[in-house]
């Protein structure tokens, strides 16, 4: 069966050189992907579509989207930004104190674009079954996933940056996605491990961990949570 990966704030794929060019779901699609699998970017910002083009020039079956994630459809919705932060502006969000909480005392700018929900967006792929997920949206991960209508779309693994995310949001995030039928499996695809990941499937000694430790865990000490949790 063909797999379909999905990559939501796509960036600039493996050509920022801010990050070393690198990007874990990238790689990880490219180590993964075979010519008869589908994958699907999604990015905001029209400045990295080229760049997105460059990362997979060498795969026909590789679909690049200039949209923004947002939990209502829209046809223009205000991003901001930084000049500092170019050229990639790794943190243009929809959120302007997302960009303020990074980039203190800078001069903020915005754009506008087109805005998608994630179920309007699988419903203009056709696909109803997503074997790979990657969220990475610059603060707003937490309201885009729990938009997400799981019942009707199958979600097998899903990767979500934790950063930004506040204590009551990994705890809301952890309950919601255990009790749709999701484990936590470690870190996800983020090549800074920055990610969790949930895979669909119920590992009820895991969940039940999860659930009680794993949304007050620091970082640093994630390491030695994963050893635990998932030896």
């Amino acid at each position: 069966m063909p797999k379909v990966f999905v990559h939501f704030g796509a960036g600039a794929g493996d050509n920022d050189k801010g990050a070393f060019f690198r990007c874990g779901f990238t790689e990880f699609v490219k180590k993964n992907c075979s010519s008869d699998d589908k994958i699907f970017c999604v990015e905001a910002n029209k400045h990295n579509i080229r760049y997105l083009r460059n990362t997979y020039k060498n795969f026909k079956n590789v679909k690049i989207y200039n949209l923004g994630l947002s939990t209502k459809n829209s046809n223009k919705i205000e991003f901001f930004y930084t000049d500092k932060d170019a050229p990639h502006f790794q943190v243009t969000s929809i959120k302007k104190k997302h960009v303020i909480k990074h980039y203190p005392n800078q001069i903020i700018k915005s754009f506008f674009v087109k805005a998608i929900t994630p179920n309007k967006f699988f419903k203009k792929i056709n696909q109803n079954k997503i074997d790979y997920l990657s969220i990475d949206i610059e603060g707003i991960d937490f309201e885009i996933l729990m938009s997400i209508n799981l019942k009707n779309i199958l979600v097998n693994n899903i990767s979500i940056e934790y950063l930004h995310l506040s204590k009551f949001q990994r705890r809301k995030l952890i309950y919601y996605l255990a009790n749709q039928g999701y484990s936590y499996c470690g870190n996800g695809y983020d090549h800074n491990n920055y990610d969790y990941l949930f895979s669909r499937k119920k590992i009820y000694w895991n969940i039940l961990i999860s659930k009680l430790f794993l949304w007050f865990t620091s970082p640093k000490h994630y390491k030695y949570f994963n050893y635990f949790i998932l030896k």
